[in-house]
C-alpha cells in the first residue's frame, strides 16, 4: 500500500446509503471519501471538480443513472468505478454498467434502510482497492448480431475451449464473444467471478450481441459448437463427455474453494474429459484462480492461452498462469479470438 490515499467519490441517491458507505470506507486504512453525490448530475460535476481515484456508483437515480454516469465518462482519464447494486430488476443494468466499462460489482442488500448495508464494508472495501488499481478499459455500445438460421447440432464437441477470467472479466468476456464467429467449431464454457443473481443478464445480453448461442448454465445443458455455455454464480461449473453426449454439470462442492464458480475446478474437469483436445484461456482478473487449472490441463496435453498485460484491466490471474511456465501462447484482447481460433481449427 502506497501512503498516498485512494481518493473515492461514494455516488447513491439514498442519504441513508451515503451516509453508511462514507463510514465504511473512510474507517478503512489508505482510503480518503472525498465527497458524495446525490444523482448523476451531482456526481459528474464532483468528478470533474474533484478528480477521484475511484467511485462507488448506484444505479437507480433520478436524472441521469448509473449507467449514463458511465457514458458520459467514457475515457482513458476517468476515475475507476465500482458498482453498488442490488440483484432482481437492477441485474440488467449493472451487466450493461460492467460491459461499459466498471471494474467491479458489489451487491448490497435490497432493502438499504437497515443495518444490513454496513455488512458489505469488507467487499466494498477489498473492490475499492482493486479497482484503484485498475486500468480503465472502456467499450463502444454493442450492437446486436445477426444469428444464423438454427440447424439442428449432432457434431460431437471434439475440442472445448474453457475460458477463466474475474475483475474487467464481464467486458473482456462480451469482447471476445463478439469477435467469433457463429460457425466456430467447438463449444465454450466460461466461468466468472461475480456476485450471485447477474449471470442470468449477462449471458442474455451476450446472446443477444455475440454470433454465438450463449446460455447461462443448467445441469446437464449439452455443449455442442456454436454454443458457449456461461457459469451460474454461486455453482461450480464442470464439464463431462459420455460417448458422443457432451454436457455441463452444476454443483456446489468443493465448497472450500474461494470462488464459486471456480476456474479451477472448470479447467480441471475439462483437462479429464477432454485432454489433449482442450484449450483453455486465462483473462483479466484478480488472484491465482485458474493456476492449478492450467497446470492440469497442460498435463493432460490441453493448450494454455492467457490474455497480454497490456490490455488486462488487472493482470493477475493470467501472469501467475504465465510466471508458471503455464502459457502456449499470448495476445491482447483485441487479438484473443484470432489466437483461440488458430488453436483449435
Amino acid at each position: 500500500m502506497t501512503d498516498v490515499p485512494i481518493r473515492v467519490l461514494v455516488v447513491d441517491d439514498s442519504a441513508f446509503a451515503r451516509k453508511v458507505l462514507r463510514q465504511v470506507l473512510s474507517a478503512a486504512a489508505g482510503i480518503t471519501v472525498v465527497d458524495t453525490a446525490r444523482d448523476g448530475l451531482d456526481a459528474l460535476e464532483k468528478i470533474a471538480a474533484l478528480s477521484p481515484d475511484v467511485v462507488t456508483l448506484d444505479l437507480v437515480m433520478p436524472g441521469l443513472d448509473g449507467l449514463g454516469v458511465l457514458k458520459a465518462l467514457a475515457g482513458a482519464a476517468s476515475p475507476r468505478v465500482v458498482v453498488v447494486s442490488s440483484a432482481g430488476e437492477e441485474s440488467e443494468l449493472a451487466v450493461a454498467a460492467l460491459q461499459a466499462g466498471a471494474v467491479e460489482l458489489v451487491h448490497k442488500p435490497t432493502a438499504l434502510a437497515t443495518d444490513r448495508l454496513y455488512e458489505l464494508g469488507a467487499e466494498l472495501v477489498a473492490k475499492v482497492r482493486t479497482a484503484a488499481g485498475a486500468r480503465v478499459r472502456t467499450a463502444p455500445e454493442p450492437r446486436p448480431a445477426e444469428k444464423p438460421m438454427a440447424s439442428p447440432q449432432t457434431e460431437l464437441a471434439r475440442r472445448l475451449v474453457v475460458v477463466g477470467t474475474s475483475t474487467g472479466g464481464p467486458a473482456a468476456l462480451t469482447k471476445l464473444l463478439l469477435s467469433l464467429p457463429a460457425d466456430f467449431p467447438a463449444p465454450l464454457a466460461l466461468a466468472l467471478h461475480i456476485p450471485a443473481g447477474y449471470t442470468e443478464a449477462l449471458a442474455r445480453r451476450l446472446d443477444t450481441y455475440s454470433p454465438l448461442e450463449v446460455l447461462e448454465a443448467a445441469d446437464g445443458l449439452a455443449l455442442r459448437p456454436g454454443r458457449a455455455v456461461l457459469a451460474r454464480a454461486g455453482m461450480h461449473l464442470r464439464v463431462e463427455r459420455d460417448g458422443e453426449q457432451a454436457r455441463v454439470r452444476l454443483s456446489r462442492a468443493p465448497l472450500q474453494a474461494p470462488h464459486h464458480p471456480s476456474v479451477d475446478v472448470l479447467f480441471e474437469s475439462a483437462a479429464a474429459g477432454w485432454g489433449s483436445d482442450v484449450v483453455g484461456v486465462v483473462l483479466t482478473g484478480m488472484g491465482e484462480d485458474g493456476l492449478a487449472g492450467a497446470r492440469a490441463i497442460r498435463r493432460a496435453g490441453g493448450r494454455v492461452l492467457t490474455e497480454s498485460p497490456e490490455s488486462c484491466v488487472v493482470y493477475g490471474m493470467p501472469r501467475a498462469v504465465a510466471e508458471a511456465g503455464l502459457s502456449d501462447d499470448r495476445a491482447p484482447l483485441d487479438e484473443m479470438a484470432a489466437l483461440i481460433e488458430r488453436y483449435v481449427r
